[in-house]
């Protein structure tokens, strides 16, 4: 179809009014059409576009409704580190951190932000541009989500200024959009999001930008990095600056002129918390000066010049209806309170961990009382205690079960140990519960077997161990809900890749009692093999420096069981790997300047990432621990490096910077 300069003329001024429009509505939060005036002239946008894709623009507003979807997050390294904040939990700790920054500086001026509950991310900007958004990650790198964060309205997709910046700030779900995000959720059969916090994070990390779109998420930007750069004095200006780009800022920001006005801010916000549509989860107190700000510096991991207060977590009362019971894969019987439901930081909560039997005597708790219950942290809600003045009389006393709720074979309670345990290897709550561990990250990794699809195959009756996931067909997988061919193939490849993993993953992921990740590699790379480990006595066992007796005792008690004897010899037909594949003991060259050295690594290295400079550093020999202590034989330091080379300098152990390191692992060869 040709493109005459009337539809040219068209598709600017729609895009220029959408704009507009969707900045009154999301920014200033002052709509001046309605919704459907707004949804027809996007149409009108799309069609056009559709008919002529040469016309489509990166900061169209059509972008936002979600492109295709990506296969997986690249990799993106901040160009200035994304630090956490220290926390605040009382007054005393406030006037410590006043006291902190007042001591060299005669006046200053704090600036107070509400603390929003979302996800921290980067945007950048080029000519005025958004051209790539990425998540905190690590601090030094986050993960690429630009195509989940242009479906944001909050965000926008091109400035009035054709300026190349990057701006930092919290994306988050709105209790509305939270709150319809669990109907779809429950309606669906779908596992329901815990709190807006996590409802965000899981949204932002779809790999269809589709899906995010519908979640309506929001955005408050709050930080430029190198806001001094665009001349720029104060925290303030830059906030004032942004909001003048077309950034939605919180405009509950505050200045304080003293600790007491910070106090007196806080105060106030405890309780116009609950009257905002989004979740808050504390305050952010910052020096306004940029100066200062430079003058005080960082550490390693936070800020000197911000402190983040932490309210304290809510407090509700409700009725404890019921107590159940779950088995974890240890077998383990832990008891969770069944509760009416009450809304409790701005989640409804109808579980609670009651955590042991001890603990049910301890706090006496019965069955119909009213309990007081909070969430630890803002996230994992607990029972605080029972108010005794309500009893009626009619409450009954729990006790906990002599069989197991999930196999009824007898419960057994370990000398020492406060848990009730279910010891049958064939219980099914323990085999699912070790399958989805199994799949996990730091075990076999295995994407797309989560705790969802694992109670599908467990329903399913398809697997009844871990060995029977790799005789899984894409046939069955299609005849399990929400798996299509796609799906299918994905899973059944990423359960195949799985096979060739080194054999500390395998150890760690068949869930042997007291043996971790750590302990897992240690024996691995002891042993070299799974026969060996199989063999090996307690007492070679605890000939390896890590391996206590208990763990001895656990390891070769489970390589006892005929039941695991079988498993192994499954896995080995199904050609799942048996052997270490790491680093060799013996492969290490001890000659090396690193070579039985315990080396911290601290700061932001340029060459290679942190992990990189971890496992060349391993492969020559060295420790690498994570913190500097009297056995630190030498710090590595790159930039921005805080408290460790602080007390590298103080207990004078040896410092090199990151050129002195490269120079000597180019002389190893490695």
């Amino acid at each position: 179809m040709n493109l005459d300069q009337s539809t040219k003329e068209r598709v600017n001024q729609l895009r220029d009014s959408l704009n507009q429009y969707n900045y009154e509505y999301h920014v200033l939060d002052k709509p001046s059409v309605p919704d459907a005036e707004y949804d027809r002239l996007l149409k009108e946008l799309i069609d056009i576009e559709m008919q002529h894709p040469e016309l489509i623009t990166p900061d169209s507003p059509s972008q936002r409704v979600g492109g295709q979807p990506i296969d997986l997050f690249e990799k993106v390294a901040h160009t200035y580190p994304m630090l956490s904040l220290g926390n605040a939990f009382g007054e005393e700790d406030l006037r410590d951190f006043n006291q902190r920054i007042i001591q060299d500086i005669s006046e200053v001026t704090y600036v107070c932000e509400l603390k929003i509950d979302g996800l921290a991310v980067s945007l950048h900007y080029e000519n005025g541009l958004f051209v790539r958004g990425a998540t905190r990650g690590d601090g030094t790198v986050g993960e690429d989500i630009t195509h989940n964060l242009k479906t944001i309205k909050a965000i926008p997709l091109k400035l009035p200024e054709p300026v190349t910046m990057e701006v930092r700030g919290e994306a988050f779900m709105p209790k509305e959009s939270f709150e319809n995000v669990n109907k779809l959720r429950e309606e669906n059969g779908e596992e329901l999001f815990a709190n807006p916090r996590n409802a965000a994070a899981g949204s932002l990390r779809q790999l269809d930008p589709k899906i995010v779109a519908k979640r309506n998420l929001s955005f408050f930007v709050y930080n430029i990095p190198n806001a001094s750069d665009l001349n720029l004095g104060k925290h303030s200006e830059s906030l004032d600056y942004l909001e003048r780009l077309g950034f939605k800022t919180n405009p509950f920001r505050k200045k304080c002129h003293s600790i007491d006005e910070v106090i007196q801010y806080i105060e106030e916000w405890k309780e116009k918390r609950p009257t905002l549509p989004y979740e808050i989860d504390g305050i952010v107190i910052k020096v306004d000066e940029l100066a200062i700000q430079e003058r005080l510096g960082t550490t390693a991991k936070v800020p000197r010049w911000a402190i983040a207060f932490k309210f304290p977590a809510e407090e509700v009362v409700t009725k404890l209806i019921d107590i159940e019971l779950s088995v974890g894969r240890t077998g383990v019987v832990t008891p969770t309170a069944i509760l009416e439901p009450v809304r409790v930081a701005g989640t409804i909560v109808r579980r609670a961990s009651l955590h042991n039997e001890d603990l049910i005597k301890e706090k006496d708790i019965r069955i119909g009382d009213q309990v007081v219950i909070r969430k630890a942290g803002d996230i994992i809600p607990e029972v605080v205690n029972v108010l005794l003045d309500k009893r009626t009389g009619e409450e009954q006393p729990y006790s906990m079960p002599t069989h197991c709720p999930s196999c009824n074979k007898e419960l057994v309670r370990i000398e020492g140990e406060v848990a009730l345990r279910c010891t049958n290897p064939f219980c099914p709550s323990q085999i699912r519960e070790g399958l989805i561990h199994f799949a996990s990250r730091d075990a076999m990794n295995i994407e797309g077997l989560g705790e969802r699809v694992v109670t599908q195959l467990f329903e399913a009756d398809y697997i009844h161990s871990v060995a029977d996931l790799y005789i899984l067909t894409k046939d069955q997988l299609l005849q399990l809900e929400r798996f299509g061919e796609k799906s299918a193939e994905k899973l059944v490849s990423a359960i195949a890749t799985s096979k060739e993993n080194s054999l500390e993953k395998l150890l760690f992921g068949l869930g042997i009692r007291h043996v971790g990740a750590k302990a897992a590699k240690t024996l691995a790379q002891h042993f070299g093999s799974m026969d060996a480990i199989m063999n090996a006595s307690e007492d070679e066992m605890r000939e390896i420096n890590e391996i206590g007796e208990k763990m001895a005792q656990s390891i070769v008690s489970y390589f006892d069981k005929s039941e695991v004897q079988e498993l192994i010899q499954k896995l080995k037909l199904q050609e799942v790997n048996m052997s270490y594949k790491g680093i060799q003991p013996s492969s290490i060259n001890m000659e090396s300047p690193f070579a039985g050295k315990t080396i911290v690594l601290t700061g932001k290295l340029e060459q290679m990432t942190r992990s990189e400079a971890k496992k060349q550093l391993e492969a020559l020999g060295a420790n690498v621990a994570g913190s500097v202590s009297k056995n630190t034989d030498l710090v590595i330091a790159g930039e921005a490096a805080g408290s460790k080379l602080e007390q590298a300098k103080k207990h004078n152990i040896e410092v090199w910077n990151e050129e002195r390191m490269l120079q000597e692992l180019k002389k190893q060869e490695v």
